[in-house]
């Protein structure tokens, strides 16, 4: 992907049929973030290549990324600090609600702005080594990139609190069990694990793709009533739309279905 004019790219996006896979290419930084491998990740999520039906996000060289670079961190004043935030928010809505599934492959440090990252895919799939920590507290900052909303929904606010103000950090098994990834592999198969399941998620209709990715999290912030009319709402449509169609006549004819 194209980055600022003379500088090496942030992130290398390769494509495979229509799965796509994006990397953070700073390994000699352990793929932290900056402003440019924000605005890379802005310019697929936001507008993804023609025919592209499911994304994996890693990290090259073994780390997916370790957070805010703060060599190159600016001072900010609050109001920039505001703006700089809410950009963030805004690419990380682009993941998480832009209509691609996005599944992540998470391997060493997944740490601070990389965690609110990874808390925006759809799919979380953890290696051994891989270490979740929001250590904010400890460079006497707070986190910026969705965390508390986020991070805090799959923890709980009181176990989310803990780990900032203490810095712990959490394995892959005990990520699995607290909710901050799905799976949980061995030593190099968490990409292959990835493909495999990008591969089935874009063989699923598209338009109940879009109400899964769209609706659940929506109406996890709605009032029990609203939910559940809103869930009526996302059915309906569903099981009147040309998906719902072919799954039914593949069940009939005894044959996989064709969504695409």
């Amino acid at each position: 992907m194209a980055g600022n004019s003379g500088k090496k790219d942030a992130t290398r996006v390769e494509i495979d049929g229509d799965i796509a896979t994006v990397t953070f290419d700073r390994p000699e930084k352990r793929n932290a973030m900056n402003d440019q491998l924000i605005a890379e990740l802005d310019t697929f999520f936001s507008n993804p290549p023609e025919g592209v039906n499911a994304a994996i996000l890693r990290g090259e060289g073994g780390h997916f990324c370790s957070g805010l670079d703060l060599a190159e961190h600016e001072h900010r004043a609050p109001i920039e600090g505001v703006y700089h935030s809410r950009n963030w928010h805004r690419v990380s809505d682009a993941i998480e609600f832009g209509g691609l599934p996005v599944v992540s492959v998470l391997t060493g440090a997944v740490i601070g702005g990389g965690l609110e990252i990874a808390a925006s895919t759809h799919v979380r799939i953890a290696e051994p080594d891989v270490r979740f920590q929001l250590p904010e507290g400890r460079r006497g900052i707070f986190v910026g990139g969705g965390a508390t909303v986020r991070v805090g929904r799959l923890l709980g606010a009181d176990r989310m609190r803990e780990m900032m103000l203490t810095g712990r950090n959490y394995g892959a098994e005990e990520g699995l069990a607290l909710g901050l990834c799905h799976y949980s592999v061995e030593a190099g198969e968490g990409y292959d694990l990835a493909k495999k399941l990008a591969r089935k998620i874009a063989d699923n209709a598209p338009f109940s793709n879009y109400l899964m990715m769209q609706a659940i999290p929506r109406i996890q912030d709605m009032p029990r009533s609203e939910g559940l009319f809103t869930e009526s709402l996302a059915a309906a449509m569903s099981q009147t739309s040309d998906g719902a169609k072919e799954g039914l006549r593949a069940f009939l004819e005894k044959r996989p279905p064709k969504f695409r």
